[in-house]
Protein backbone atom coordinates (compact mmCIF):
# COMPACT_ATOMS: atom_id res chain seq x y z
CA UNK A 1 0.00 0.00 0.00
CA UNK A 2 1.46 3.20 -1.03
CA UNK A 3 0.68 6.27 1.50
CA UNK A 4 1.27 9.84 1.09
CA UNK A 5 4.02 11.93 2.77
CA UNK A 6 1.20 14.17 3.88
CA UNK A 7 -1.80 12.66 5.33
CA UNK A 8 -5.30 13.31 3.69
CA UNK A 9 -8.84 12.25 5.25
CA UNK A 10 -12.03 13.26 4.07
CA UNK A 11 -12.45 16.96 5.19
CA UNK A 12 -9.48 17.29 2.82
CA UNK A 13 -11.30 15.25 -0.02
CA UNK A 14 -14.55 16.89 0.49
CA UNK A 15 -12.36 20.39 -0.02
CA UNK A 16 -10.69 19.31 -3.08
CA UNK A 17 -13.98 18.23 -4.78
CA UNK A 18 -16.33 21.64 -3.85
CA UNK A 19 -13.05 23.76 -4.75
CA UNK A 20 -12.69 22.10 -7.94
CA UNK A 21 -16.29 21.65 -9.20
CA UNK A 22 -16.49 23.56 -12.14
CA UNK A 23 -13.58 22.42 -13.43
CA UNK A 24 -14.23 18.97 -12.77
CA UNK A 25 -17.37 19.10 -14.96
CA UNK A 26 -15.45 20.79 -18.02
CA UNK A 27 -12.86 18.08 -17.69
CA UNK A 28 -14.23 14.91 -16.62
CA UNK A 29 -17.78 15.76 -17.42
CA UNK A 30 -21.25 14.69 -15.28
CA UNK A 31 -19.46 11.32 -14.46
CA UNK A 32 -16.06 12.08 -13.14
CA UNK A 33 -14.65 8.92 -13.92
CA UNK A 34 -12.73 6.91 -17.07
CA UNK A 35 -13.92 6.15 -19.92
CA UNK A 36 -14.03 2.50 -21.24
CA UNK A 37 -12.68 2.22 -24.96
CA UNK A 38 -13.62 -1.47 -26.74
CA UNK A 39 -12.81 -0.03 -30.41
CA UNK A 40 -11.16 2.70 -29.95
CA UNK A 41 -13.88 4.39 -32.01
CA UNK A 42 -16.16 5.32 -29.36
CA UNK A 43 -16.43 9.46 -28.43
CA UNK A 44 -15.44 9.92 -24.81
CA UNK A 45 -19.43 10.19 -23.57
CA UNK A 46 -19.59 7.21 -25.00
CA UNK A 47 -16.74 5.79 -23.30
CA UNK A 48 -17.53 6.49 -19.92
CA UNK A 49 -21.42 5.17 -20.56
CA UNK A 50 -19.37 1.79 -21.43
CA UNK A 51 -17.69 1.62 -17.72
CA UNK A 52 -21.90 2.20 -16.08
CA UNK A 53 -22.72 -0.30 -18.50
CA UNK A 54 -19.71 -2.58 -17.60
CA UNK A 55 -20.27 -2.43 -13.88
CA UNK A 56 -24.32 -2.79 -14.32
CA UNK A 57 -24.02 -6.17 -16.39
CA UNK A 58 -21.09 -7.25 -13.91
CA UNK A 59 -23.92 -6.59 -10.95
CA UNK A 60 -26.28 -8.48 -12.55
CA UNK A 61 -28.70 -5.80 -11.67
CA UNK A 62 -33.03 -7.09 -11.62
CA UNK A 63 -35.41 -4.48 -11.78
CA UNK A 64 -36.65 -2.93 -8.23
CA UNK A 65 -33.46 -3.89 -6.25
CA UNK A 66 -32.33 -1.70 -4.11
CA UNK A 67 -28.51 0.14 -4.76
CA UNK A 68 -25.97 1.90 -2.90
CA UNK A 69 -23.15 3.44 -5.24
CA UNK A 70 -20.06 4.56 -3.05
CA UNK A 71 -18.78 7.82 -4.09
CA UNK A 72 -21.29 8.98 -6.23
CA UNK A 73 -20.00 12.34 -7.79
CA UNK A 74 -22.47 14.09 -9.11
CA UNK A 75 -24.75 11.19 -9.17
CA UNK A 76 -24.41 10.29 -13.20
CA UNK A 77 -23.84 6.77 -12.87
CA UNK A 78 -26.67 6.24 -10.17
CA UNK A 79 -28.90 7.81 -12.52
CA UNK A 80 -28.20 6.08 -15.33
CA UNK A 81 -28.21 2.50 -14.09
CA UNK A 82 -31.63 3.71 -12.03
CA UNK A 83 -33.03 4.71 -15.41
CA UNK A 84 -31.81 1.31 -17.49
CA UNK A 85 -31.94 -0.72 -14.84
CA UNK A 86 -35.14 -0.43 -13.03
CA UNK A 87 -33.55 -0.32 -9.49
CA UNK A 88 -33.43 2.44 -6.89
CA UNK A 89 -30.14 3.85 -6.14
CA UNK A 90 -29.00 5.63 -2.50
CA UNK A 91 -25.31 8.04 -3.37
CA UNK A 92 -22.67 8.57 -0.77
CA UNK A 93 -20.57 11.53 -1.52
CA UNK A 94 -18.52 13.70 0.47
CA UNK A 95 -19.04 16.63 -1.58
CA UNK A 96 -21.44 19.43 -1.10
CA UNK A 97 -21.46 20.77 -5.03
CA UNK A 98 -21.81 17.36 -5.98
CA UNK A 99 -24.68 16.67 -4.71
CA UNK A 100 -26.32 20.39 -5.30
CA UNK A 101 -25.78 19.52 -8.79
CA UNK A 102 -27.39 16.09 -8.31
CA UNK A 103 -30.96 17.78 -6.89
CA UNK A 104 -30.39 20.03 -9.90
CA UNK A 105 -31.04 16.78 -12.20
CA UNK A 106 -33.28 14.72 -9.85
CA UNK A 107 -34.47 11.07 -10.71
CA UNK A 108 -37.59 10.02 -8.92
CA UNK A 109 -35.63 6.27 -7.68
CA UNK A 110 -32.05 8.23 -6.79
CA UNK A 111 -31.11 9.42 -3.91
CA UNK A 112 -28.07 11.40 -3.06
CA UNK A 113 -26.59 12.13 0.60
CA UNK A 114 -23.95 14.20 1.40
CA UNK A 115 -22.62 11.50 3.87
CA UNK A 116 -19.23 9.91 4.80
CA UNK A 117 -19.20 5.74 3.73
CA UNK A 118 -17.57 4.56 6.47
CA UNK A 119 -20.51 6.21 8.84
CA UNK A 120 -23.09 5.44 6.42
CA UNK A 121 -25.85 4.91 8.75
CA UNK A 122 -27.63 2.03 6.78
CA UNK A 123 -29.57 -1.04 8.32
CA UNK A 124 -27.63 -4.86 8.30
CA UNK A 125 -28.78 -6.56 4.63
CA UNK A 126 -30.48 -3.60 3.34
CA UNK A 127 -28.99 -3.44 0.15
CA UNK A 128 -29.41 -5.88 -2.89
CA UNK A 129 -26.16 -4.44 -4.52
CA UNK A 130 -23.32 -2.02 -4.88
CA UNK A 131 -20.93 -0.26 -6.51
CA UNK A 132 -17.85 2.24 -6.07
CA UNK A 133 -16.28 3.53 -9.56
CA UNK A 134 -13.09 5.41 -8.39
CA UNK A 135 -14.07 6.36 -4.62
CA UNK A 136 -12.32 3.80 -3.01
CA UNK A 137 -9.23 5.35 -3.33
CA UNK A 138 -10.43 8.32 -1.45
CA UNK A 139 -11.27 6.36 1.79
CA UNK A 140 -9.23 6.65 4.61
CA UNK A 141 -10.19 3.28 6.15
CA UNK A 142 -10.22 0.79 2.94
CA UNK A 143 -10.94 -2.94 5.69
CA UNK A 144 -13.76 -0.92 6.60
CA UNK A 145 -14.72 0.25 3.26
CA UNK A 146 -15.18 -2.88 2.68
CA UNK A 147 -16.52 -4.04 6.21
CA UNK A 148 -19.28 -1.66 5.70
CA UNK A 149 -20.07 -2.84 2.48
CA UNK A 150 -20.10 -6.28 3.47
CA UNK A 151 -22.39 -5.36 6.53
CA UNK A 152 -24.75 -3.64 4.11
CA UNK A 153 -25.34 -5.96 1.36
CA UNK A 154 -27.78 -8.92 1.65
CA UNK A 155 -27.02 -12.49 1.40
CA UNK A 156 -25.93 -13.07 -1.67
CA UNK A 157 -25.00 -9.76 -2.81
CA UNK A 158 -22.83 -8.63 -5.28
CA UNK A 159 -20.60 -5.93 -4.83
CA UNK A 160 -18.28 -3.99 -8.17
CA UNK A 161 -15.71 -2.05 -7.67
CA UNK A 162 -13.69 -0.24 -10.30
CA UNK A 163 -10.42 1.07 -8.57
CA UNK A 164 -7.10 2.90 -9.53
CA UNK A 165 -4.17 0.39 -8.34
CA UNK A 166 -0.55 0.80 -7.89
CA UNK A 167 1.40 -1.80 -10.09
CA UNK A 168 2.54 -4.76 -8.14
CA UNK A 169 5.96 -4.63 -6.37
CA UNK A 170 6.26 -0.89 -7.57
CA UNK A 171 9.18 0.68 -6.28
CA UNK A 172 12.02 3.46 -6.70
CA UNK A 173 11.31 5.87 -8.82
CA UNK A 174 8.09 5.26 -10.16
CA UNK A 175 6.82 5.63 -6.55
CA UNK A 176 8.89 8.49 -5.84
CA UNK A 177 7.64 10.76 -8.29
CA UNK A 178 5.08 9.28 -10.21
CA UNK A 179 2.34 7.08 -7.61
CA UNK A 180 3.17 9.04 -3.78
CA UNK A 181 3.51 12.35 -6.07
CA UNK A 182 -0.57 11.51 -7.22
CA UNK A 183 -1.52 10.36 -3.85
CA UNK A 184 -0.61 13.26 -2.61
CA UNK A 185 -2.04 15.72 -5.16
CA UNK A 186 -5.81 13.40 -5.90
CA UNK A 187 -5.76 13.70 -1.94
CA UNK A 188 -5.77 9.85 -1.63
CA UNK A 189 -5.28 8.59 1.90
CA UNK A 190 -3.62 5.52 0.03
CA UNK A 191 -2.99 3.16 -2.96
CA UNK A 192 -3.39 -0.32 -3.30
CA UNK A 193 -2.74 -2.84 -5.13
CA UNK A 194 -4.60 -5.73 -6.96
CA UNK A 195 -3.74 -8.45 -4.48
CA UNK A 196 -4.08 -5.67 -1.50
CA UNK A 197 -7.63 -5.04 -2.12
CA UNK A 198 -8.56 -8.63 -2.68
CA UNK A 199 -7.24 -9.64 0.58
CA UNK A 200 -9.16 -6.69 2.20
CA UNK A 201 -11.81 -7.94 0.13
CA UNK A 202 -11.85 -11.72 1.37
CA UNK A 203 -11.19 -10.69 5.54
CA UNK A 204 -13.95 -8.13 5.14
CA UNK A 205 -16.29 -12.00 4.32
CA UNK A 206 -16.30 -11.64 0.42
CA UNK A 207 -15.84 -13.82 -2.22
CA UNK A 208 -13.84 -12.71 -5.16
CA UNK A 209 -15.52 -13.92 -8.24
CA UNK A 210 -13.88 -11.63 -10.99
CA UNK A 211 -11.21 -9.34 -11.87
CA UNK A 212 -10.37 -7.59 -15.11
CA UNK A 213 -7.00 -5.09 -15.81
CA UNK A 214 -8.29 -2.55 -18.15
CA UNK A 215 -5.52 -0.27 -18.28
CA UNK A 216 -5.34 -0.11 -21.60
CA UNK A 217 -8.85 0.47 -22.39
CA UNK A 218 -9.17 3.38 -20.12
CA UNK A 219 -5.64 5.13 -20.38
CA UNK A 220 -6.78 7.51 -22.98
CA UNK A 221 -9.10 8.69 -20.70
CA UNK A 222 -5.75 11.36 -19.52
CA UNK A 223 -4.71 12.80 -22.78
CA UNK A 224 -8.48 13.23 -23.18
CA UNK A 225 -8.84 15.64 -20.13
CA UNK A 226 -5.07 17.18 -20.44
CA UNK A 227 -6.50 18.45 -23.90
CA UNK A 228 -10.36 19.70 -22.18
CA UNK A 229 -8.14 21.10 -19.42
CA UNK A 230 -6.07 23.65 -21.49
CA UNK A 231 -8.94 24.42 -23.98
CA UNK A 232 -10.36 25.91 -21.24
CA UNK A 233 -7.64 27.74 -19.50
CA UNK A 234 -7.64 29.38 -22.72
CA UNK A 235 -10.88 30.24 -23.19
CA UNK A 236 -12.65 30.27 -19.72
CA UNK A 237 -11.83 32.77 -17.04
CA UNK A 238 -14.13 31.06 -14.15
CA UNK A 239 -11.80 28.05 -14.99
CA UNK A 240 -8.29 30.15 -14.92
CA UNK A 241 -9.70 32.18 -11.88
CA UNK A 242 -10.03 28.58 -10.23
CA UNK A 243 -7.23 26.72 -11.55
CA UNK A 244 -4.31 29.22 -10.43
CA UNK A 245 -5.93 30.30 -6.94
CA UNK A 246 -7.18 27.12 -5.47
CA UNK A 247 -6.06 25.46 -2.49
CA UNK A 248 -5.87 22.20 -4.26
CA UNK A 249 -4.24 23.51 -7.64
CA UNK A 250 -1.37 21.41 -7.21
CA UNK A 251 -3.89 18.37 -8.11
CA UNK A 252 -3.52 19.84 -11.91
CA UNK A 253 0.31 18.53 -11.59
CA UNK A 254 -1.70 14.63 -11.43
CA UNK A 255 -2.34 14.56 -14.72
CA UNK A 256 0.52 14.37 -16.87
CA UNK A 257 2.30 12.00 -13.68
CA UNK A 258 -0.83 9.95 -14.88
CA UNK A 259 -0.33 9.82 -18.43
CA UNK A 260 3.21 8.51 -17.81
CA UNK A 261 2.30 6.01 -15.08
CA UNK A 262 -0.31 4.34 -16.72
CA UNK A 263 2.24 4.20 -20.37
CA UNK A 264 4.65 2.61 -18.29
CA UNK A 265 2.39 0.60 -16.30
CA UNK A 266 3.00 1.75 -12.72
CA UNK A 267 -0.55 2.87 -12.42
CA UNK A 268 -3.15 -0.07 -13.26
CA UNK A 269 -7.00 0.31 -13.36
CA UNK A 270 -9.01 -2.76 -12.12
CA UNK A 271 -12.72 -3.76 -11.79
CA UNK A 272 -13.14 -6.38 -8.85
CA UNK A 273 -16.58 -8.29 -8.87
CA UNK A 274 -17.27 -9.27 -4.97
CA UNK A 275 -20.16 -11.16 -3.71
CA UNK A 276 -21.41 -12.12 -0.01
CA UNK A 277 -22.41 -15.38 0.73
CA UNK A 278 -26.23 -15.99 0.27
CA UNK A 279 -28.39 -17.63 2.88
CA UNK A 280 -27.31 -21.16 2.21
CA UNK A 281 -23.33 -20.44 2.63
CA UNK A 282 -22.57 -20.19 -1.15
Amino acid sequence: MIVPDISQNAVAVADHYDELDPIYRWVWGDHVHHGLWATGRETPGEAVEALVDTVGDRLELLPGQACIDIGCGYGSTARRLAVTRAVRVTGFTLSAEQARYAAAHPVPSVDIQVRDWLDNGLADASADAAWSIESSEHMVDKPRFFAEAHRVLSPGGRFVICAWLAETDANGWKVRHLLEPICREGRLPSLGTREDYEAMATAAGFTVTGYEDVSRRVARTWPICARRLVKALFVDRETRRVAFGARNRNSFLSIPRMILAYRIGAMRYGIFTLSKAGEDGR
